[in-house]
């Protein structure tokens, strides 16, 4: 399986970055983090996530990577692996969080493309989307307060923009509590469109909106787009998006 990537990231009307991504063709890792915790703490954060994935795959590549063409039991050995990536990431962030450090977290949002298969893993409301046969779908569903009403059948609630507890999030990586990934696992197929992107990206961009810019954009800009487009639209906050096609 052969892939291509893209991805962008802007600061927003942020101060600084405490967003980071991963976008590792070669590995098939594509990641975007969003960090929380003060000035210092966000970026500490997020980048000790995406940089505890990196080289744990890199440790796993002499023997081919997740062990996703291996289909016995539903994948238990990848889903394993990556369930042990992202509790790694998790001590990790612990283990930094002292003095101006000691609030931080993060959100993450995964794909894995290999061996014609897609591993989506995702903590927090950093979120996938894939685009498959025209069809734009959200792969992953928000571990956030609002996200857990709107399933419990909460009619009444307000649009998710205009919502004031939107950002309260109820898991993320380096927080007490729940910091447990949701994974699932999907055969991948060529003309797949995954997209990972940053709350600061899909809390002013639709889902619509994105469908659109992915059947449009050239695959050269397409990110690039994305993140004028939320600009555009007013994003106060850092944006990120990766993204990743099946080429082949």
């Amino acid at each position: 399986m052969r892939v291509i990537s893209q991805a962008s990231t802007h600061v927003g009307r942020r101060e600084n970055n405490e967003d980071a991504f991963c976008a590792d063709d070669a590995a098939g890792l594509y990641v975007v983090a969003d960090g929380m915790g003060g000035y210092e703490g966000g970026e500490v954060a997020s980048r000790t996530a995406v940089d505890t994935l990196r080289k744990y795959f890199a440790r796993m590549a002499p023997d081919g990577g997740l062990g996703l063409e291996d289909a016995t039991d539903d994948h238990a050995l990848a889903r394993g692996r990556m369930d042990l990536a992202l509790r790694i990431a998790h001590r990790e962030i612990c283990r930094k969080k002292v003095g101006l450090l000691a609030q931080m977290g993060s959100t993450i949002a995964s794909v894995v493309l290999q061996q014609d298969h897609a591993l989506i893993a995702h903590v927090g409301d950093s979120r996938v989307y894939r685009m498959r046969g025209g069809i734009f779908e959200a792969m992953t569903r928000d571990h956030s307060l609002y996200a857990e009403m709107e399933a419990a059948g909460r009619m009444s609630l307000p649009p998710r923009h205009q919502c004031s507890f939107q950002h309260v999030i109820t898991r993320a990586l380096g927080v007490p509590g729940d910091s447990r990934p949701d994974l699932r696992i999907e055969r991948a197929e060529v003309g797949d469109v995954f997209v990972i992107a940053s709350d600061g990206l899909t809390d002013v961009l639709e889902d619509e909106q994105l469908a659109r810019w992915v059947l449009v954009e050239p695959a050269e800009t397409l990110t690039e787009r994305l993140v004028e487009a939320a600009l555009a639209a007013g994003a106060h906050d850092n944006v990120t998006v990766v993204v990743a096609r099946v080429v082949g």
